[in-house]
């Protein structure tokens, strides 16, 4: 971290650079606390973020821009951002995770009295603040490979066990809910596992079920021969890299995959979003030209290829540990000199070891 010399009188507005610390992806006190420390920052950074929307849309300047940027006057009054419920909050890997961090330490701020005693908030806005207004429980969220550690500290671990505010009073269960799995994480079979509890209407139980229809299931689905970096437009930049070092394929309609189901949630939350091509649905010509509602990639029966749909029953992991992966073998299809982090966060095994959750 460095901030301006002590011997200089500070600007108003001065600069501060957090620099990203590595830490291990095997759980301990230390590795905990670390994570949470980076969560504050981002959960702290999101806040900003969100006042920043507001404060643009009432026409306030912003006063820490480039001085080469187009001025945001263009936005003043545009931007449906007040409106409680109306913002989409969606991340990728960690920022995935600190995104369910934020919607979830935001929602349930109210009850922080009533969590135990180690129980550590990373963030607790006031209950009069914007964004305690805009998170509700039909707030829309959108997970591309959530990655669970930083959210299972025992310190966070109360917040962990209560679910997504979609499945409280009033929500929209899990259909304003959207996860994405890379192939990658699709076959790291314990972070699955975790995965499935995270979405589920209680992620402390393993045996709950939507059988009786009254909650609706998250739209959760994996795109097969995608890797981690394929839900960015890495894979579009450098799409041999990505094949050749990650086995991942079509990079590019495997992003269009992922806009189509991020389209379709928000106008099933009633976000205006405009229409989806024939192009990116795959239909021929002499079919309608745009849909306004792209049933198909919401669907369970395998409509789209490559497109798969995913349950969150955590009983069929009955043989996979919570916390430890499988020894003695490559975990996630990946090469045994795959001992590289993906994006910092994703680390790839190699034969013998276990790296845990």
């Amino acid at each position: 971290m460095s901030e301006a010399s002590e011997e200089k009188p500070r600007p108003k507005y001065g600069n501060r650079t957090t620099s990203y610390k590595r830490y291990s992806h095997t759980p301990s006190p230390e590795v905990e606390a670390g994570r949470n420390t980076q969560l504050r920052t981002r959960l702290w950074e999101l806040g900003l973020a969100h006042q920043s929307l507001l404060d643009i849309d009432e026409g306030k300047d912003i006063l820490n821009l480039n001085t080469t940027s187009e001025p945001l006057s263009i936005f003043k009054g545009k931007m449906d951002v007040h409106t409680p419920g109306k913002i989409a909050f969606a991340g990728h890997s960690f920022g995935a995770a600190t995104v369910s961090q934020f919607v979830k330490s935001t929602f349930y701020a109210a009850q922080n009295s009533q969590a135990p005693p180690e129980y550590e908030p990373l963030f607790t806005p006031s209950s009069r603040s914007p964004i305690s207004q805009q998170i509700t429980p039909k707030t829309p969220v959108i997970l591309l490979d959530v990655w669970c550690l930083p959210l299972r500290a025992a310190t966070t671990r109360w917040l962990w066990d209560k679910p997504f505010p979609c499945y409280t009073p009033g929500g929209s269960g899990g259909s304003s809910l959207l996860a994405i799995e890379s192939q990658a994480f699709y076959k790291w079979r314990v972070h699955l596992k975790a995965t499935k509890r995270l979405l589920s209407p209680n992620p402390s139980t393993n045996d709950f079920d939507y059988k009786d229809g009254s909650i609706a299931e998250p739209n959760f689905y994996y795109a097969q021969s995608s890797a981690h970096l394929s839900q960015s437009d890495f894979g579009m930049l450098f799409p041999w890299t990505v094949k050749k070092i990650f086995a991942a394929e079509e990079p590019e309609r495997v992003m269009r995959l992922n806009v189509r189901a991020v389209t379709q949630l928000m106008r099933d939350s009633g976000i205006e979003v405009s229409a989806t091509s024939k192009a990116d649905m795959e239909i021929a010509e002499t079919t309608e030209a745009e849909t306004e509602h792209d049933k198909l990639i919401f669907g369970r029966e395998g409509e789209i290829r490559g497109w798969c749909w995913l349950n969150t029953n955590v009983e069929e992991f009955a043989d996979v540990g919570d916390e430890e992966s499988t020894r003695g073998k490559v975990e996630n299809g990946m090469k045994e000199s795959g001992d590289a982090v993906v994006g910092n966060e994703l680390l790839k095994q190699k034969v013998g070891t276990a790296e845990r959750l």
